[in-house]
């Protein structure tokens, strides 16, 4: 047989027999950490074989790639476990999430805690039990008649759905799932398992379709592992947005608005301070700010590419005139029919539109989450058009405001590029030269990033930026978009120094992302104590007793005169029970006054953080304010 040759990760190689798999290569090279391998930039099983010279390099459990594999191997082991302990369960899908797995299926009922118990454990037995798993592939026909004859309906759905003549599974001990793989080599590598909860989820997210139970898991290869898990999940309770937001009377949902947020005052605060924040920091940089309409024709949408790409995603209406009408799900086609307004010419370039009007999308019901994921959202939107050597220098700037934006909240984050998805508009040879564009911007910027083949947007390629919070936990929040097609398809234009039309680029940007989805994660990064400048209320005065209200609304009055948001807390109750109800409030200073302050003009300063400050003068109080404010710290 012929040798092949292995380039591995540490830059050594090593030659093969043509058929080796990739196991053998990680066992020789002290791997047995190795999960999966990619070989040539594709993931694959250590299973299969090597065929010709290859780059490999293996991925374990501390690799995004090969966690996702573990988690995915881990989603069959329960539905593995469901099947030997519920005969009668259909399966539907499994896949890997950022924390953890899932599995939706339908046993008829939704199951209970003891239930999960069961399946738990069983689950434990198939690990130790360390059965291989491995890839088959059976003739679809063949496939659809299994299915049938187990009734096994969701799964059929998803088969008849796949054109391939022959279709991949995997196999343990005679449990057989469809699926693409890649996968663990066996259960064993499967150690510490703990199943965390249940829910009903709708078949493809359709609240038409039957409600299947949905069970979320995780596991980890070693107990210690699932222990620093189980405690991050606990902490992750405790700072819910959902629970946090209502309790901070930030915001609420109504069932006559699903996935609508309703902004209560002090929620809308928070919201007005974010927007004020970025209107000044893009307007020192030269954005012009426009506000377009909330509903427009289907016309606009057929130009856009929205309505042939998005349409399932957007809220149609109809109308007496028979005309059909959408609500607008982003902001980019307006922005093109503003440009489009007038004549251009290169000394408007690069021309830079901000809006951060409402934007409505349809997400399924099942996919609703607080404010992380709803209908009706705003975003700190950005529509740059530019001549094409504007845009390493812009993507330059745009990198600038995200440092400045994230410092602020003490928020690190890195970047990702998204590149050409299977469905795009335009031709590849405009999105390779608008990938190496990207790719050599992010390089030149220093900025760690990493590739995410296939992601981008159906119009062009973007970096996406993903801030991690105080749990360390990821989310992607903003996105910088180059965009060559949609100028082209509006028929953009401008004038050149030399008076020749020429189309410009446009980049697609923002920074926060989904304002909803931007506070939702803050008041979790925070717990709900939000930095001073951004808290709704940043004092409470509290008096003693009944005598001192009325010095202690001298002392609020002084306050609202610096421009201190403060409230006054002159109840009957106990201090204790005063101090105790804005510390659930989360209120960032509590002044208590009683007659010693009153005598004095003073007030004793308590710290939402570090407790007892003791006695200060109102001016000096007052001078700490507006330090921290200014700082944003």
């Amino acid at each position: 047989m012929a040798d092949v040759e292995v380039r591995l990760e540490d830059g050594s190689r090593r030659r093969y027999s043509s058929g080796t798999a990739l196991a053998e290569v990680a066992a020789d090279a002290g791997r047995s950490d190795a999960l999966v391998a990619r070989m040539d930039g594709r993931v694959v099983d250590l299973a299969a074989p090597l065929a010709a010279d290859a780059a490999v390099e293996f991925l374990s459990f501390d690799d995004p790639a090969g966690r996702e594999v573990y988690w995915h191997s881990s989603a069959h082991l329960l539905a593995q476990a469901v099947k030997q302990l519920f005969p009668e369960a259909k399966l539907a899908i499994g896949p890997p999430i950022d924390d953890g797995f899932y599995y939706d299926i339908d046993i008829g009922r939704p199951f209970a805690p003891q239930d999960l118990d069961r399946i738990e454990a069983r689950m434990k037995e198939l690990a130790r039990a360390d059965q291989p798993i491995e890839r088959v592939e059976i003739p679809r026909d063949e496939a659809i008649r299994l299915y049938r004859e187990a009734g096994e309906r969701y799964k059929l759905e998803l088969l008849e759905g796949i054109p391939d003549a022959r279709v991949s599974f995997y196999r343990q001990d005679g449990f057989l799932d469809m699926c693409r793989g890649p996968h663990l080599p066996s259960t064993g590598r499967i150690k510490a398992i703990k199943l965390l909860s249940t829910s009903g989820a709708y078949w493809r997210g359709d609240e038409r379709q039957p409600q299947l139970a949905r069970i979320y898991g995780i596991t980890f290869p070693d107990d210690a592992r699932l222990a620093d898990h189980l405690h991050l999940l606990e902490e992750a309770k405790r700072r819910d947005h959902r629970k946090l937001g209502p309790a901070l009377e930030l915001f609420m949902f109504h069932e006559t608005a699903p996935g609508m947020p309703y902004w209560l005052p002090r929620g809308l605060f928070v919201l007005n301070q974010l927007v004020e924040f970025w209107r000044g920091e893009h307007d020192r940089r030269g954005y012009q700010e426009i506000r377009t309409p909330l509903v427009n024709k289907q016309a606009l949408y057929e130009t856009s590419g929205h309505w042939e790409y998005f349409r399932e995603d957007m809220f149609l209406i109809e109308t007496p005139d028979e005309e059909n009408y959408a609500l607008k799900p982003m902001n980019c086609p307006n922005a093109m029919v503003v440009f489009s307004s007038k004549t251009r010419s290169y000394r408007d370039l690069p021309l830079r539109f901000s809006d951060t009007a409402p934007l409505h999308r349809f997400e399924r019901s099942g996919t609703l989450a607080g404010l992380l994921r709803v209908r009706e959202f705003s975003q700190d939107d950005a529509h740059i058009f530019v001549a094409e050597e504007q845009i390493g220098p812009e993507y330059q700037e745009i990198l600038e405001m995200t440092e400045r934006f994230y410092s602020v909240f003490g928020i690190g984050y890195r970047l990702r590029l998204s590149t050409r998805p299977q469905v795009f508009l335009g031709d590849p040879v405009v999105w390779d030269r608008a990938e190496a564009e990207l790719q050599r911007i992010l390089e030149a910027s220093g900025k760690p990033y990493f590739l995410a083949p296939g992601e981008g947007a159906f119009y062009g390629p973007k970096i996406d930026i993903l801030m991690s919070d105080s749990l360390g936990r990821e989310w992607q929040t903003g996105t910088v978009q180059l965009d060559f097609q949609m100028p082209l398809r509006f028929r953009l234009s401008y004038s050149d120094k030399d008076g020749r039309e020429k189309t410009p680029a446009v980049i697609h940007r923002v920074i926060y992302g989904s304002l909803e989805r931007f506070i939702g994660i803050l008041i979790e990064h925070y717990a709900g104590a939000l930095p001073l400048w951004l808290s709704p209320e940043q004092a409470r005065v509290l008096s003693i007793t009944d005598r001192h209200a009325a010095y202690a609304q001298q002392v609020a009055a002084r306050l609202k005169e610096a421009g201190v948001r403060a409230e006054v807390d002159a109840g009957s109750e106990r201090i204790s029970h005063k101090i105790r109800d804005a510390q659930l409030m989360k209120i960032p200073y509590m002044l208590v006054v009683g007659e010693r302050e009153a005598e004095s003009g003073r007030v004793a300063v308590r710290s939402r953080e570090g407790g007892d400050l003791g006695g200060m003068a109102l001016e000096d109080f007052l001078a700490r304010v507006e330090r921290e404010v200014s700082a944003r710290s």
